[in-house]
């Protein structure tokens, strides 16, 4: 009886959900916090966000992307499909060196594109199967469950979840190149000091942070689902 309880109507795999969605949270305030405090630090030279995205552009050769100002908070990246990289409003007009940072770690998005950065090839080829993964996984595996825990049917489910999973995965590697182009990139160009890069380096790094939470979230989820579901073949 007391098993029972415990058995049926306590699923301890939750924890790994919690312990995903508490690293989301920290590594979110983080970069908040963090990108707060340097966009209220000047850069020397006075490039704005946009300027320095033009210059690292041109300095690369890169004639044909073209930079637009996006609404709402660090909601930049770069549409390789369109070739345009899209700023904030914290970013796009913004003379921090927070803004210069987050502008050059999207250029670091159009050089890869331009070289055909292998690891953001992977990514955009998975794109379809990941959005496919994260929309209707779950919701397999659920109409699973209602249909007398069809196996097949969960089976699917998860290995459908597994797509968005190693998008997550693969977009690790293709944010932290982009930053470490975006680091260098400002220093060699002269776009920030070298005593600007350290703080620089903090936003960048607070924010490739958030990309690790999602990862670590998403595959915590699927071990669950893994956890949860062997169990109860082995049930």
């Amino acid at each position: 009886m007391y098993g029972g309880y415990y058995g049926y109507y306590i699923d301890w795999t939750y924890i790994l959900v919690l312990i995903g969605a508490v690293f989301s949270m920290l590594a979110s305030a983080k970069v908040n916090s963090t990108f707060n405090r340097y966009q209220k630090v000047r850069s020397m030279t006075g490039f704005t966000g946009a300027e320095a995205a033009e210059r690292i552009l041109q300095q690369n050769g890169i004639y044909d992307v073209s930079i637009e100002h996006v609404r709402g908070n660090l909601t930049d990246h770069y549409d390789p499909r369109n070739k345009v990289l899209r700023l904030s409003d914290a970013t796009y007009s913004s003379q921090s060196v927070a803004a210069i940072g987050v502008a050059a770690h999207e250029c670091g998005h159009a050089l890869q594109h331009k070289e055909e950065y292998l690891p953001l090839k992977i990514r955009s080829a998975i794109v379809p199967a990941a959005n496919i993964g994260s929309r209707l996984g779950i919701p397999i595996i659920i109409l699973g469950v209602l249909l007398s825990y069809n196996q097949l049917l969960i089976q699917i489910g998860i290995w459908v979840f597994s797509l968005a999973v190693l998008f997550q995965i693969v977009t690790l590697p293709v944010e932290f190149n982009a930053s470490h182009r975006a680091l260098g990139m400002l220093n060699q160009y002269g776009i920030l000091g070298s005593e600007e890069l350290p703080k620089t380096r903090k936003v960048l790094t607070a924010a490739a942070m958030t990309y690790v939470a999602a990862a670590a979230s998403s595959i915590l989820q699927l071990l669950r689902l893994i956890l949860l579901f062997g169990r109860r073949d082995r049930d």
